[in-house]
């Protein structure tokens, strides 16, 4: 398993670490499949009954990777979410799709179908993609100095690429979100449901280890079924089909940023994603 990923056993609970805390665990390929790898193993181990997913530093995740000096866009990865053929080398919107339906959408669905429970521990800056990973877990515990944001609108794109947005949050503060690019803090995502516990930064780890354990002991089988027929559910209200249609209206707009301006993001990086007002 690769460094930007840490593994760790904790009793029947796995410590799964985002290990990029310079970049704030910006998520570059590299990331994502030492990431999955890390899933897996925690799938595969009969004695781990619980995933903790943490980042490492001062943030959870800053989101996807759009400027680090080890950003991977053009980079060959064995596929594994996704039957489709590899982006390297391809033209235009058919790269950005192929790559894009992998390590993004086809990825977080993939760890949302995993058969133990997850909990995100998340504190810091959990933006855009950040909010894919915490929202792919089943629990999100949160510190008081947690905060969210999805601010891809300021590219012109209408959201991240797993759109969840109106199932965790709601329509109403979905669209503000949206609507604003703006922040919001752990409480008011508790308020909406999204997060299940605030606590204070020093009460963080602790608290997600003790929820973990309680969960521990629950028999495997039963909080797989009860996970599943969770998701079911979700999708019976539309969750996955969204999430299709949405990721159209994402390539659109990444379409529409080439064809009017020549890039993709609208010319935007991180620093110009931060200080756009």
């Amino acid at each position: 398993m690769a460094d930007e990923v840490l593994f760790e056993r904790r009793g029947r609970v796995a410590l799964i670490t985002l290990n990029r805390p310079d970049y704030a665990n910006a998520q570059n390929s590299a990331m994502t499949y030492a990431l999955d790898a890390a899933f897996a193993r925690a799938v595969n181990d009969d004695e781990v009954a619980v995933l903790v997913l943490a980042g490492a530093g001062k943030h959870f995740c800053a989101g996807h990777d759009i400027g680090t000096p080890e950003r991977d866009a053009d980079k060959s990865f064995d596929r594994e979410a996704v039957l489709w053929w590899d982006h390297v080398g391809k033209a235009g919107a058919d790269a950005r799709y192929a790559r894009e339906m992998e390590v993004y959408l086809g990825m977080c669905r993939r760890w949302r179908e995993i058969p133990k429970p997850s909990i995100a521990m998340v504190h810091g800056a959990c933006i855009a993609g950040g909010l894919m990973l915490a929202w792919v877990c089943d629990l999100i515990v949160a510190s008081q100095d947690a905060f969210f944001a999805d601010p891809v609108v300021k590219m012109g794109i209408p959201g991240v690429e797993y759109f969840a947005h109106p199932w965790v949050l709601g329509p109403r503060l979905a669209k503000e979100v949206l609507f604003t690019g703006g922040r919001f803090g752990a409480e008011r995502a508790y308020q909406a449901g999204m997060v299940s516990r605030v606590v204070p930064r020093a009460d963080l780890e602790t608290t997600a280890f003790d929820l973990a354990g309680q969960i521990a002991q629950m028999p495997r089988f039963g909080l797989a079924l009860a996970k599943r027929a969770v998701n079911q559910c979700e999708d019976l209200m539309g969750l996955r089909p969204g999430m299709d249609s949405v990721f159209g209206l994402h390539h659109v707009a990444h379409a529409h940023n080439a064809e009017v301006s020549g890039h993709s993001l609208a010319g935007l990086d991180a620093r110009g994603m931060r200080d756009q007002r």
